[in-house]
């Protein structure tokens, strides 16, 4: 079996947004020779996510209010984390979205469903931050 281990880096230049890193990933499994096997993409910081889900605007803006809601960044002061700092809302925007994702590797491709592609959610950006991705199989 043949491994593949590469970092992706990232640095969103506002707070939060929403990558599609699908290319980037596809490149890595296509210099990895791997055809048949296992995809992980992980994001390496606890205030980003990696997900899977369809690349269209309209969504990508529902992520936002929706998520905004269930974690409002402000007031800061609501959150015992944020002393002296400002990014508690980012730590749960990420545990739901989501740490990483696994994609099954079929004849040398990703093997999504439709509309599917890899995502890389960023809650407290202006900074970089790097994903994982590890391919394992033959």
């Amino acid at each position: 079996m043949k491994s593949y281990r590469k970092e992706l880096w990232f640095n969103v230049p506002s707070r939060r947004g929403f990558v599609n890193i699908t290319p980037e990933v596809d490149a890595c499994l296509q210099e990895s020779g791997i055809r048949e096997g296992l995809c992980l993409v992980n994001a390496m910081h606890i205030t980003a996510s990696v997900f899977i889900n369809d690349d269209e605007a309209g969504l990508h803006h529902d992520y936002e209010r929706w998520l905004e809601k269930l974690a409002p960044h402000e007031p800061v002061g609501q959150y015992r984390h944020n002393v002296g700092e400002d990014n508690a809302d980012a730590h749960m925007k990420r545990q739901l979205m989501g740490r990483e994702v696994v994609v099954a590797v079929t004849d040398g491709r990703l093997d999504f469903g439709t509309w599917e592609r890899i995502f890389y959610g960023e809650f407290d950006g202006r900074r970089r931050k790097r994903v994982l991705v590890k391919i394992i199989g033959e």
